[in-house]
């Protein structure tokens, strides 16, 4: 047995230890949980906050650490992330779909970056900078994170259609700004914020349940398959696009190293929606297993959580979906290659693949 095989087995059995570690069982067969799966690294956080962090006493999945105190997220400090816990609770009370929550999110970091401010543009308070002469409520009503929260999915929800909205739109109908677009710049780290704290106790975990086959793969996401491998129509489409929703995780399919992380459009950025005819994978990864297979997950929302030369297991989280590159709306686009040959000719059907490894797709 060569001494890079003994490596790959000795990796997916760490991450078969890691995946059981803290009380998280690894379920045979069945559906993808889609909580956070072993997730050990971090965005570099941003120093934390002088000043101790507020702790939301609305609890729905959201809790903050051990000590009583969040933990820096990014570029957000203890206390901001904080306050986004507490308006993803509240949310979460008010059975808001997730696309809020990043609504509110997205409009809270325009407004006041996260922060309750006691001052503002003429009597803009708090943390959506909601004004008491314009209806919000008394100033000590707008500057109460539960209450401006409330108050703001509440109108959110009388919007007509605002699911269907962008995430600038639907801000802007509830705050009617002066700078309309603005909110647009925040949607990455709102998605990111709302996925790492909703449903996940408020810290990223490092490990959870998540549902391995029998043969150590995984569906990367548990959503259908919207556009298939090579089709009449499609032709040259080297994978299968799967209509998972902006903002859900996707996870390594199987234990490997992570080859390639990149930017892939024909022009501009990854940070924002894609279009057909642009052309490029958008912000995407590819991780190299054993016996020279490759798998490849496209259109990723913002720049993936891992890096090259990284060891990953399987269901570990890669991103999140969204709709960079060459895409017309949010999904997953996933290919898998044979013979360490990452290009077209190397290119099989994924929908065959994972179903004889143990994690069919769809």
């Amino acid at each position: 047995m060569s001494s890079r095989l003994l490596l790959w087995i000795a990796a997916a059995v760490i991450g078969f230890i890691l995946l059981c570690a803290a009380g998280a069982g690894v379920l045979t067969g069945g559906a993808a949980d889609t909580g956070l799966a072993c997730t050990p690294e971090l965005a570099a956080s941003a120093p934390a906050s002088s000043s101790p962090a507020p702790t939301p006493s609305v609890r729905v999945s959201v809790t903050p650490a051990v000590d009583g105190r969040y933990p820096a997220i990014g570029r957000w400090d203890a206390t901001q992330v904080a306050n986004a816990a507490t308006i993803i609770a509240v949310g979460q009370r008010l059975n808001v779909p997730q696309r809020g929550l990043v609504v509110a999110l997205a409009t809270a970091m325009q407004e006041s970056n996260l922060h309750n401010l006691d001052h503002g543009d003429r009597d803009s308070l708090g943390l959506f900078q909601q004004r008491p002469s314009q209806g919000w409520g008394s100033r000590a009503q707008v500057t109460d994170p539960q209450y401006a929260a409330t108050a703001f999915y509440r109108r959110l929800l009388k919007v007509d259609g605002w699911q269907a909205m962008r995430v600038t739109q639907a801000a802007q109908a509830v705050q009617r700004s002066g700078l309309p677009t603005a909110y647009a710049k925040w949607e990455a780290d709102a998605t990111m914020l709302v996925t790492r704290l909703a449903g996940t106790a408020g810290v990223p975990q490092p490990c959870t349940a998540v549902a391995i086959g029998g043969q150590g793969w995984v569906k990367p996401v548990d959503a259908p398959i919207v556009s298939g491998f090579r089709t009449g129509q499609r032709p040259g489409h080297d994978g299968v696009d799967l209509g998972a929703a902006r903002g859900t995780r996707i996870v390594a399919a199987s234990a490997g190293t992570v080859s390639r992380v990149r930017c892939n459009v024909g022009a501009g950025s990854c940070d924002v929606d894609g279009h057909p005819g642009l052309g490029g994978c958008g912000w995407y990864v590819d991780i190299t297993h054993p016996a020279g297979v490759i798998t490849r997950y496209c259109h990723m929302l913002t720049r993936p959580l891992v890096r090259e030369g990284q060891t990953v297991v399987a269901g570990q989280q890669l991103g999140v979906v969204g709709s960079s590159g060459n895409s017309s709306g949010p999904h997953l686009h996933f290919e898998v290659h044979r013979n360490g040959d990452a290009g077209s000719t190397g290119a099989i059907a994924p929908q065959d693949w994972m179903r004889e490894h143990g994690a069919p797709l769809g």
